[in-house]
């Protein structure tokens, strides 16, 4: 069982990894039980990274669509920009 965070490949690598940090903190506080059973059962992230913005929007849909949960992060000193997205087990 692992938590994956997506960022954008058309941002820094510095950037990348405080984006992801920002969407697994959303993740955390969206769906505290699942970052709870997350944590206990396997602790695994994966770290990935799609080619920009409109690419992160399709992976949240598909997510959406499939019913599993996620927590996009919108960087407000990007414009409230999508950045990065974590998409968790359910448990």
């Amino acid at each position: 069982m692992k938590l994956y965070l997506v960022t954008r490949e058309d941002l820094p690598a510095g950037q990348q990894a405080v984006q992801a940090a920002h969407a697994l903190q959303e993740y955390n506080i969206s769906f505290p039980d699942q970052a709870k059973c997350w944590h206990s059962e396997s602790n695994t992230l994966a770290l990935l990274a799609t080619r920009d913005e409109p690419s992160l929007f399709q992976r949240m849909y598909r997510a959406e669509r499939q019913g599993l949960p996620f927590a996009p992060f919108y960087e407000p000193d990007r414009g409230n920009e999508l950045t990065a997205i974590a998409f968790g087990p359910s448990c």
